[in-house]
């Protein structure tokens, strides 16, 4: 027969055992692979944005007309509010003000967000007192208003330093909500409530020429005037 010379390949015997292995590895390898992509170092969910050290956020309730502000001083005197959103390593990252702004263009529309919050975020950490302060800044219902600060440190795991509410209840209305300490290595070292008004310093460089210019947010030397 022609077979005989190697003319026509040979067929193999049919092992049915060989194939169920060869389509089970198969199955096997693309279970792997989807495994792989599940682990991917490229998935963002949940993770932390390592370049702030510190966020301080300020909630009052949802859909509140009142408009409430936070000032954050670091050690060195600088201040971060709704006139300078940067001072030092201090960002104002959003102001709210009430129901004056809060909404989004979509379409050429306005939607009204119903959330009140203010974020300020600490790139950077300098050893010392740092002061977080709230301000009733319009207070157009004339009821009181509760709200809720919260300290979290992120670095290097996610940790709350203080979470607490309190009330105001009218226009001009200043409340030191926390006052918390770094050591030089950035830990949290002390924690209080203790007073102290931020607005202050600001009526002060219009008094005598020292305080915190409100223009810049940046502390002015005794010595220094403020022209305006």
């Amino acid at each position: 027969m022609m077979d005989d010379f190697g003319l026509y390949p040979r067929e193999e015997p049919f092992d049915p055992l060989g194939v169920m292995l060869f389509k089970a590895l198969q199955v096997i390898a693309f279970l792997f692979f989807l495994a792989l992509l599940a682990v991917s170092p490229d998935a963002k969910e949940g993770k932390i944005d390592s370049k702030a050290e510190f966020i301080i956020t300020l909630d009052w309730p949802d859909n509140h007309p009142d408009d409430l502000d936070l000032f954050v001083q670091d050690p060195a005197g600088n201040i971060a509010w709704y006139r300078h959103r940067e001072a030092g390593f201090l960002t104002l990252d959003r102001d709210d003000r009430g129901g004056a702004n809060d909404f989004i263009m979509v379409a050429g529309k306005k939607i009204a967000s119903p959330i009140r919050e203010e974020i300020v975020t600490l790139r950077g950490m300098i050893p010392g007192e740092y002061t977080v302060n709230v301000s009733h800044f319009v207070a157009t219902t004339g009821e009181p208003v509760t709200a809720n600060v919260k300290v979290q440190k992120l670095n290097p795991t996610a940790q709350v330093v203080f979470d607490n509410k309190f009330t105001l209840d009218h226009t001009g209305d200043e409340k030191t909500a926390v006052r918390f300490r770094l050591d030089a290595e950035g830990k949290v070292i002390d924690v209080s409530q203790r007073p102290k008004s931020l607005l202050e310093t600001f009526r002060n460089v219009r008094a005598n020429g020292a305080g915190v210019d409100p223009n810049t947010g940046v502390r002015i030397p005794a010595a220094r005037t403020l022209r305006e």
